[in-house]
């Protein structure tokens, strides 16, 4: 199992090219199920995740071809050959999911594994297939899979999410496209990447109105054609990256990045004492001499500061002056990462969906272990900035959501380097 070593070594300096969105690609490629013809993907991640819904999707009947190093993907379902999400492939993934209504709206039946636990909470389907049978389709739970049909076709119906979800609000956009009649989205989530699903599907023919608000419109159509589509940059990987010099110091580009799709994240680096400015490639972040302004954070549902950061977030703070304290409101068991940090020389008290961090002078290298994809980014963050060597091991999560991760930050000065397992 490869390992990261991180060696301190002062400020970054240079550019970071932004990759397209790894939760957009992983529901833009599930589209392909909706249409006969051709989908071809521009700007896609290079990432192990993209791998496991190509061989997901190949499962079903797809063909998927890999241009231009993987940074094009050319998708084509002639015909959905296979009903069944195998519980061995989506096992690995919870996007896995997103078949489910796009191979219920074109065919009227799937039959698709329940993705099981995750290391950062339950994460439940439940409002992915209450919205389903809103639209009209029979489900059956049995076996550890959901037995899904539609045999008179999907029917547009007014669906209000409880809560917001991204995940169900994707599965049920993409359904609603081939259902009979008017579908309305209600309490939707707003994402940037819910935004790009619905600007690919119009580009295929479907008739969306409202995305990026929390109402959203679709009137069904009897088929969707083909479309090229270019994927937006991933708001995560440019958090994560602008976090870089605002822990270990320095100067970096993000090429590809722009504050619209980080505002609340944006602000907060303002308050902490980063600066951000937007430049013609792509966005700037300086941090000056001098430790970081401790403040306190609040995950919330898109616009509101990304879950999916916090754990980045924590590595910054844990170098600040003064007291922060960081409220997880998403997902439960989502500081785990902090007793590794703590391992490191933080000082973080975590009590329920609260973690109290009392900024420190120094963090100090340790030997460290991911526990899931954002815990093991955020270890290197720490790294950046710490005396001596970090070791960050079981780094498999790292290479689901973040691609070469070693040329990037060394391209700026970081020492960083992969020790592959013999």
């Amino acid at each position: 199992m490869d390992s990261i070593l991180v060696k301190g070594n002062g400020p970054l300096n240079g550019q970071i090219p932004i990759a397209g969105a790894k939760n957009a690609c992983l529901t833009l490629m599930p589209a392909t199920l909706l249409t006969d013809a051709p989908l071809t993907l521009t700007n896609a991640p290079r990432l192990s995740d993209i791998k496991t819904m190509n061989t997901l999707l190949s499962s079903l009947g797809s063909e998927v071809a890999m241009l231009q190093d993987g940074q094009v993907l050319v998708l084509g379902t002639k015909t959905i050959s296979n009903h069944v999400a195998d519980y061995d492939i989506v096992r690995k993934m919870r996007a896995s999911i997103l078949v489910l209504g796009p191979m219920l709206a074109r065919e009227g039946q799937a039959v698709v594994s329940l993705p099981g636990g995750c290391a950062i909470g339950a994460r439940p389907v439940d409002l992915h297939l209450h919205g389903l049978e809103a639209l009209g389709a029979k489900l059956d739970l049995r076996d550890g899979y959901v037995h899904a049909t539609a045999s008179g076709g999907l029917k547009g119906a007014t669906f209000e999410f409880p809560f917001v979800s991204v995940g169900a609000t994707e599965n049920l956009l993409m359904a609603a496209t081939l259902a009979k009649g008017t579908t309305v989205l209600k309490n939707a989530a707003r994402e940037p990447e819910i935004v790009d699903l619905a600007q690919c599907l119009r580009a295929m023919g479907a008739q969306i109105e409202g995305e990026g608000t929390p109402t959203i419109t679709i009137q069904g159509v009897d088929s969707l054609h083909g479309a090229t589509h270019s994927i937006v940059p991933d708001r995560i990987e440019l958090g994560t990256y602008m976090l870089a010099p605002a822990i270990a110091g320095g100067d970096v580009e993000l090429l590809g990045g722009r504050i619209s799709l980080l505002e609340a994240f944006c602000e907060k680096l303002h308050e902490a004492g980063i600066d951000v400015t937007e430049t013609k490639n792509g966005l700037r972040v300086c941090r000056k001499n001098g430790r970081v302004n401790a403040v306190n954070v609040r995950t919330e549902p898109y616009p509101g500061f990304p879950t999916d950061l916090q754990a980045q977030m924590m590595a910054l703070l844990c170098t600040a002056n003064g007291t922060s304290v960081l409220e997880e409101t998403i997902f439960e068991n989502r500081f785990m990462h902090a007793p590794e940090l703590i391992r490191m020389g933080a000082d973080i008290d975590v009590h329920g969906g609260h973690a109290t961090v009392k900024g420190v002078a120094k963090l100090k290298g340790a030997p460290v272990m991911a526990t899931d994809l954002r815990a093991s980014v955020s270890l290197i963050l720490a790294g950046l900035a710490a005396e001596g060597e970090t070791i960050v091991s079981r780094v498999y999560h790292l290479d689901r959501g973040y691609e070469r991760v070693e040329e990037k930050l060394s391209a700026c000065g970081a020492m960083i380097e992969r020790i592959a397992t013999v």
